[in-house]
């Protein structure tokens, strides 16, 4: 029979959890105070510190460069979780029903997320390449011209296409997982009804696995807004035209680029506060319309 050990003596507990508190305090809770105090200030390599108060934040609000960031930014990360929840759904979903090499195929779905993803931006760097990709030269068969090192729209959709592919292993470990949790009874009760297999994924499978999807849609959330950077870093630097400027790259150029430590710690800040409120905004839907049992 399985036991559970309570530690009653708070000492012995506050010495397990120690190490976590300094790592934590050290390399999270600092440099974000951190971070917070820079951003009222002007900072750079070979001056000394000076108070600027709010004029970091003036400047960012009145950028039209940052707002156009800003916008850049939800629009990818929108494009991406949903990109994401879509097809690692119906990947899971096709997994799912079929019975012979559902373990080959299962393997195959997830092992793009064990690249990192640098590696995943250089193997659509290559695969869409203007001139050598293979994948471009079956496009412009079909009489599209593929140019997204110089045409902004091509190169937001190749970039999105590089996170959401990258993307789709994770979601597919855990929505697998939620998936062969649903009772059985439910699936022959629809089989019995004659319902199809779309209404059958949409209408009972996805209601039961919706605590799952929402924690999917914050991770990937958060997953959109900084796990995408070296995507960017590598293929289009940011470009073109600010096409694929998102917030974390465009904060990192400040910083370490143009050495403003001020203006990217206010632009760091910034970045916290939106994705915080849009976490926000997720539990609270997730309130509302997940299906907890019960």
């Amino acid at each position: 029979m399985a036991t559970r050990e309570i530690f009653e003596n708070r000492l012995q507990a506050g010495l397990l959890l120690f190490p976590t508190m300094v790592v934590s305090a050290v390399f999270l809770y600092y440099p974000a105070i951190r971070a917070v105090g820079l951003s009222f200030f002007q900072a750079s390599f070979g001056r000394d510190d000076a108070f600027v108060a709010l004029d970091n934040y003036a400047r960012l609000f009145t950028s039209g460069t940052y707002l156009d960031s800003v916008f850049v930014s939800v629009l990818f990360t929108a494009v991406v979780v949903a990109g994401v929840m879509a097809f690692g759904l119906c990947v899971t979903f096709l997994i799912h029903e079929v019975e012979l090499g559902k373990s080959a195929y299962l393997i195959a779905a997830i092992w793009p997320y064990a690249l990192p993803p640098a590696v995943a931006g250089l193997v659509f760097l290559f695969l869409f390449h203007p001139t050598l990709g293979l994948v471009t030269s079956y496009i412009e068969a079909l009489g599209v011209t593929v140019d997204w090192f110089t045409n902004g729209p091509q190169a937001f959709v190749v970039v999105a296409l590089a996170a959401v592919w990258k993307q789709i292993g994770y979601n597919v470990i855990f929505m697998t997982a939620a998936m062969n949790n649903v009772p059985d009874s439910l699936t022959e009760a629809a089989n019995l009804d004659g319902v199809g297999r779309f209404q059958r994924l949409m209408r009972v499978y996805v209601p039961v696995m919706s605590p799952t999807l929402v924690f999917l849609v914050v991770i990937n959330t958060i997953y959109g807004f900084f796990g995408t950077f070296p995507m960017v870093d590598l293929m289009t630097k940011g470009g073109p035209a600010g096409a694929t400027n998102i917030l974390i790259y465009d904060l990192w150029r400040t910083a370490f680029q143009f050495y403003d430590f001020g203006f990217a710690s206010a632009k760091s800040v910034v970045l916290f506060v939106v994705v915080g409120a849009l976490m926000y905004v997720q539990f609270r839907l997730s309130d509302r319309y997940a299906y907890y049992g019960g």
